[in-house]
């Protein structure tokens, strides 16, 4: 587990890229498919747009970026360790350029950078890469197919209704032998707020609502990948904790990132009572020795491959000329030669 310090905060070519429309791309700012509220579709869409652009009109949007700006520069250093360079590459939920702005133009020749909240495209960070903001659903990406050479996306697609039909829009925008990275919220985000909202909930109201939205489980990740196509997977987790003054700084900070809950069956408030309540409940519960009390995010991180003929191949069953029964025999040859 890693830890990262929360800031002082008050209380030509893109043309060619267009598919024929799969999906109409209206020329203003897109909404996202109406959706009705259910088990298909957990997340209002209409409503995580609204808050991310609500977040991107901040006056310091950048004070609540530091894990954005974090997990986005582990996914560039992912994209580092692959020693090729990208002619174009697409980013899905760029947000403000996490991932963007850790790239160089060596590694990265042109981007493509796509949001659902058109005020963060406008109000992305500067990148030395030639970059195009386009306004679009990841799960309706408005491209042709075998299109990009490299696909990423830091901390979006948590938010989609629809995750494998996600990952197969990616699958089918990339090229061969094209290459996915990925990161994504994990199951044990918030867990520190999660609990102590329900407890709170069941004292003093004697039932309790989800307050913080559902995540994927990281033994499904590979399944879902590999049914979108992908192969050659990893898919890895990891920890950040930071640090906060209390439960309402979690949560203020959690507007800022566009991060609030906007599940159908979420709960529109709370009592002032119940925060109160969970409040004292998180700082004894998991409070820290300097007062301050911590919050867990889980990092999910995956890379996937889209299938080309010159990629390595596993070797056909049966065909080892060797078994299991010779090495041990060569392993006893070899310690009774060195007696």
């Amino acid at each position: 587990m890693r830890g990262l310090s929360r800031p002082a905060l008050r209380a030509g070519w893109c043309g060619r890229l267009w598919a024929p429309p799969r999906r109409a791309l209206a020329a203003s700012p897109p909404s996202p498919p109406a959706a009705t509220s259910g088990a298909l579709n957990p997340f209002d869409r209409r409503l995580k747009r609204k808050q991310k652009n609500w977040a991107a009109l901040q006056a310091e949007p950048a004070k609540c970026d530091y894990l954005r700006e974090e997990v986005g520069g582990r996914i560039a250093d992912r994209v580092f360790d692959i020693t090729r360079t990208f002619p174009l590459a697409l980013d899905v939920g760029s947000g403000r350029g996490y991932i963007a702005q850790h790239l160089t133009k060596e590694t990265v020749e042109k981007l493509i950078q796509v949001d659902v909240a058109e005020n963060a495209l406008k109000n992305a960070v500067e990148t030395e890469i030639p970059t195009v903001k386009v306004v679009a659903d990841e799960e309706f990406l408005p491209f042709k197919e075998n299109t990009f050479d490299l696909v990423v996306s830091s901390l979006s697609l948590h938010w989609v209704n629809d995750l494998p039909k996600a990952f197969k829009e990616i699958h089918h925008v990339l090229k061969p032998d094209g290459v996915f990275i990925g990161a994504m919220f994990g199951g044990d985000t918030l867990y520190e707020l999660r609990c102590s909202l329900q407890l709170a909930e069941l004292e003093r109201e004697g039932g309790f609502s989800p307050h913080v939205s559902p995540f994927t489980a990281v033994a499904d990740l590979g399944h879902l990948l590999s049914r979108a196509g992908f192969n050659t997977l990893t898919v890895d987790t990891d920890e950040i904790q930071v640090n906060y003054p209390g439960l309402f700084e979690v949560m203020e900070d959690l507007q800022g990132m566009g991060e609030s809950n906007c599940s159908w069956n979420r709960k529109p408030l709370l009592h002032r009572e119940t925060m109160l309540a969970a409040a004292a409940i998180y700082r004894e519960m998991y409070g820290n020795s300097d007062g301050s009390v911590p919050a867990t995010f889980q990092i999910y991180y995956m890379i996937g491959w889209k299938y080309h003929e010159s990629q390595a191949k596993p070797a056909q069953r049966g065909s080892a000329t060797v078994s299991f029964g010779d090495l041990a025999k060569i392993e006893g040859l070899i310690s009774r030669g060195k007696k």
